[in-house]
């Protein structure tokens, strides 16, 4: 009997493999961090073979510590880190350059000249983003130019381009395919018309021949081969972390606000059956298709989340693992007056500067290890902040809780002092992992494991809900500090690009 749904989540510097059963809950859980490259200031990369090698580790090291096999797992589904570009030979299967990873900024440059050439109005217009170097375009234009022969062979056929989706979907099963909300993420596809848009492959001189075909988010794409985990699994589920994230949280509702609180932080708030349109440089993006109905989201993206933390680990060494910062920034009553900016590769919505960089302010000879780590914990709570903030004159609707995601939102420091900030409830879930969760929903609905989407979203329960317990007056001076330290990162590598 097919019992099980088998959810890839497929992150920015770990693999994860979860097994989920019919009440949504995990069954067993796998994790492998992989290398990550840094070859020059701003350049962000991976090996594309370390993501499939740790992935297809984990999938199978869960089936193994759940003593099931293949057979008895119902479908599979996939949940990506978005936008990082992949470049691969059709023939052989093997990449021709490293991953460019969406924290990568070697592009910001570009993306200045088109915005020059007046681009970014029609790209936004198009494609719901901002021009920015984040988005896949422009990384897989840079492969295109400096790859040798590449071009060549890409509009000779012979190159297959695709964000993380579209390469595990293709080692798994031979298909070449990505589903709207990862194709969303490109700034080559039409939010309208869902579709590649043939003027943005001409502005970014992209050939058609490269591009993956679109899908929907669920629906059964090809069957993983026998070989991998022993039985032919259904590939029956696609959607980018974030949007995956979101229909995990049940936001299945216009109004409806998640944060995940992974290497970076994404607010994303249900938008309806329309795309909207935001005034204050937040994106707007699909968030599935289902049953031949397209939802769209506002989002809110900040580079750097958890990722701080982890800075912490390997670039200051003033904790031994993540887990630790907690107890540490605890240490303190508060950070000292410190503030710390993590601008490390630019900064997200809504400020949107490529050139911005991480900056520590207020600190004395007094300051510690230890107020630096609860600035980095207060960092990401402020960025997600200013968030909400545009979110909610954008909508033009009083947001009334947060629903709360992603390793992160482990700290009841972080989940306090960020319930603080935003004035309103954040409610963490009783499954954590929501993006593995939200992926397993979509293929699990495809091939009948649950029967419709109100179904599913009557298995989200709370673990605990906090309170706002801060002052409006002190809110509003934190807010304000905070600005003020951001004014210092701005622009900080433009004379140096």
């Amino acid at each position: 009997m097919q019992q099980y749904i088998l959810a890839l989540d497929q992150g920015t510097t770990s693999s994860r493999a979860i097994l989920f059963d019919r009440a949504g809950l995990p069954v067993a859980s796998c994790q492998q961090e992989y290398p990550q490259h840094f070859p020059q200031p701003g350049w962000v990369e991976h090996d594309a073979l370390d993501i499939w090698h740790s992935q297809l580790a984990c999938a199978r090291a869960v089936l193994r510590q759940a003593g099931v096999d293949g057979a008895q797992v119902a479908a599979l589904g996939i949940a990506n880190q978005r936008e990082t570009t992949i470049l691969w030979d059709r023939a052989t299967g093997e990449p021709v350059a490293r991953a460019i990873v969406w924290q990568d900024r070697r592009t910001a440059d570009f993306c200045e000249q088109l915005r020059a050439q007046g681009q970014a109005g029609e790209i936004g217009r198009r494609t719901g983003l901002e021009l920015d170097a984040y988005f896949s375009a422009t990384k897989l234009h840079w492969l295109l130019e400096h790859v040798p022969g590449a071009r060549a062979r890409a509009e000779r056929g012979e190159l297959a381009f695709g964000t993380v989706d579209s390469w595990l979907v293709y080692r798994l099963c031979g298909r070449h395919v990505t589903d709207t909300s990862n194709a969303a993420r490109t700034m080559l596809f039409n939010i309208h018309t869902l579709r590649w848009d043939a003027e943005l492959l001409n502005l970014f001189d992209i050939p058609p021949a490269v591009l993956p075909e679109v899908v929907a988010s669920s629906g059964v794409v090809g069957l993983a081969a026998a070989d991998w985990f022993g039985a032919a699994l259904p590939i029956a589920g696609i959607a980018g972390d974030q949007q995956a994230a979101t229909f995990g949280q049940a936001c299945q509702r216009k109004g409806l606000v998640k944060n995940t609180y992974g290497t970076g932080c994404f607010m994303l708030m249900h938008a309806g059956v329309a795309p909207p349109v935001s005034q204050h440089r937040l994106l707007s993006t699909v968030g599935w298709t289902v049953a031949g109905t397209t939802d769209y989201l506002l989002e809110g993206s900040v580079f750097m989340g958890g990722a701080t933390v982890q800075w912490l680990r390997d670039g200051l060494g003033i904790i031994r693992q993540s887990s630790d910062v907690q107890a540490m920034a605890l240490s303190v009553p508060d950070s000292g007056g410190v503030m710390l900016v993590p601008a490390f590769t630019g900064l997200g919505a809504p400020h949107w500067d490529p050139y911005a960089r991480a900056s520590i302010v207020g600190m004395t000879r007094g300051t510690t290890g230890a107020h630096i780590a609860r600035a980095a914990v207060e960092a990401i709570a402020y960025q997600s902040a200013e968030l909400l903030v545009a979110m909610q004159k954008d909508a033009a609707c009083a947001v009334t809780e947060i629903r709360a995601d992603g390793g992160a939102a482990r700290n009841d420091l972080l989940m306090q002092f960020q319930a603080d900030l935003l004035g309103v409830p954040v409610l963490r879930p009783r499954v954590l992992e929501t993006t593995a969760l939200g992926a397993a929903y979509l293929a699990g609905l495809a091939v009948g494991y649950w029967d419709s989407r109100e179904d599913i979203a009557r298995q989200w329960q709370v673990e605990r809900r906090f309170e706002p317990a801060m002052g409006e007056q002190e809110r509003s001076e934190r807010m304000a500090r905070w600005g003020r330290a951001v004014a210092h990162a701005k622009g900080w590598a433009q004379d140096q690009a």
